[in-house]
């Protein structure tokens, strides 16, 4: 009966020590190539064991006195300059054995990682080579295999990223304060896929729904005709928080 396993198991369980963990923070960042219509991910070949020269999502221990959530910027810092960032606890991996590092013989350290996601685009963001042999960009569609859980955590990862932008503001949190509906528009297919929306129909839904306020200020990109640069309303945004597919 599955009931009465499971009791066995938990029973069984009880009898175990408390495990020792340490904590890790492990980075998603995805940066958008709207030029060249691809979605990016950094990744960074591990200079020690376990995986030595395995490529990596960029991570860190926590070190004592340092929250979570500076533990993450730290790694952003350390990695990327970039102006304009998302960033966002995603998930907390901690399965038993996720870390070779961990002895399946004996009541060793476990090793927890709690992943955040961050999204830049690719255009704004330098990559910083100090101190890093191998640091590069890598298409979310040609990840090679990656240390540890790290294939999962990005996975978790770009369904969370691709889930925000159909409901949240996230997007304006990475463009510059003004911007053209057409650099939004190229934001969203290069994430979401070019069959999510035609530009006509996304940009008739987006100025129904009132929270982009237009600046008054045409800017000129190639032989087409001059186009408006747009804000976004935070204050106009609010009302639609908590409505999923707002820009569907």
């Amino acid at each position: 009966m599955p009931g009465h396993n499971s009791k066995l198991s938990a029973r069984s369980l009880n009898q175990q020590p408390l495990a020792d963990f340490k904590v890790g923070v492990d980075n998603v960042i995805f940066s958008v190539d709207t030029a060249q219509n691809r979605l990016l991910v950094l990744l960074v070949m591990r200079q020690q064991e376990p995986f030595i020269n395995s490529w990596s999502l960029p991570g860190t221990l926590v070190r004592q006195g340092e929250s979570l959530e500076d533990a993450a910027y730290r790694i952003m810092a350390e990695k990327i300059r970039v102006e304009n960032l998302y960033l966002e606890q995603l998930y907390t991996f901690g399965g038993p054995l996720r870390d070779p590092r961990e002895d399946s013989t004996s009541f060793g350290v476990r090793y927890l990682s709690v992943s955040y996601f961050a999204l830049v685009r690719f255009e704004e963001a330098e990559l910083i080579a100090d101190k890093v042999a191998g640091i590069a960009w890598y298409s979310v569609k040609q990840v090679p295999q990656l240390a540890f859980d790290h294939n999962e955590i990005l996975t978790y990862g770009h369904r969370r990223l691709k889930n925000k932008l159909e409901y949240s503001p996230v997007a304006f949190d990475v463009l510059p304060e003004m911007f053209t509906l057409n650099d939004l528009y190229q934001l969203y297919i290069t994430v979401l896929g070019e069959n999510f929306s035609d530009y006509s129909n996304f940009r008739a839904r987006l100025l129904k729904l009132g929270f982009l306020s237009d600046t008054g200020i045409k800017v000129s990109r190639g032989a087409g005709r001059p186009a408006s640069l747009y804000r976004f309303n935070a204050e106009a945004f609010a009302p639609f928080k908590d409505k999923p597919l707002v820009f569907i």
